[in-house]
């Protein structure tokens, strides 16, 4: 279905969501975070549905925040349940690919952290230049980074606002598939088909349970995962999995 600034589509399982504002630089305004947040309400609430992609159109990820709508007088480019462009702070809970072509700098960068897993192209660059311009990272770019990538680096990232280019963040681990120009959202498909290929529910919970333990002790991170493996072990695809193993059979998710 076709939005004014978001489309999405769904193949095999996983929803594509496109940021459709090639003149702008798929640039963020109020409008659009709240069309990113209802796509992610949509991933979120849907069982057939099982992963997402998030691209922008045109050969250019995001821009960021769309600086002529809010000299204009629009609103910020938030929402007030999941944050700045409508994604940042409270992510879909689904597993989410980020598929960037162009330039990933600033809002955009911070957009892509908010992913879980980047596949960039050659040619896209990724930097936090606010400190050029006298503000602050403010939509999880001096958050995540420092989690993503070692911290000489992340600091070197937003304290010289220098963009960097993707095959030296491959290099370092923050991106997780280099590709050619224009055969990131293909990449980017392959990677999301294969995670909507698990079992639905084991994936959830290795993702709640990986995120949580960013921010809490060793200790606490084995007190959160214990509930988490004993509802995965109560389930009906634990029970298929098993089954399907020892079969030599591919396994039939249902999701419960």
């Amino acid at each position: 279905m076709i939005h004014e600034a978001v489309s999405t589509r769904v193949q095999d399982r996983v929803l594509i969501v496109t940021i459709d504002r090639p003149d702008r630089r798929n640039a963020i305004d109020h409008a659009t975070a709240q069309q990113l947040e209802a796509a992610w309400d949509t991933l979120d609430g849907d069982p057939n549905l099982l992963a997402a992609i998030l691209t922008g159109a045109g050969g250019s990820f995001c821009a960021g925040a769309d600086l002529k709508a809010a000299a204009a007088g629009s609103p910020p480019a938030r929402t007030d349940r999941r944050g700045q462009f409508g994604t940042v702070q409270v992510p879909p809970e689904k597993p989410l690919v980020a598929a960037v072509e162009g330039d990933a700098l600033g809002g955009g960068c911070e957009l892509a952290l908010a992913c879980d897993l980047i596949v960039a192209s050659r040619t896209s660059r990724f930097g936090l230049p606010e400190s050029r311009r006298g503000v602050l990272a403010a939509a999880g770019g001096l958050i995540r980074l420092p989690h993503r990538l070692p911290l000489n680096i992340a600091k070197e990232m937003a304290l010289t606002g220098a963009p960097q280019r993707a095959e030296r963040l491959y290099g370092l681990g923050l991106i997780n598939r280099l590709c050619e120009p224009g055969e990131a959202l293909a990449v980017a498909f392959e990677v999301a088909r294969t995670i909507a290929e698990n079992a639905p529910l084991a994936v959830a919970a290795a993702k709640r349970v990986m995120t949580a333990a960013l921010s809490v002790t060793e200790a606490e991170a084995w007190a959160l995962q214990q509930p988490e493996l004993d509802r995965v072990r109560g389930s009906a695809d634990y029970r298929e999995g098993i089954a399907a193993f020892a079969e030599k059979r591919e396994p039939k998710w249902q999701g419960r």
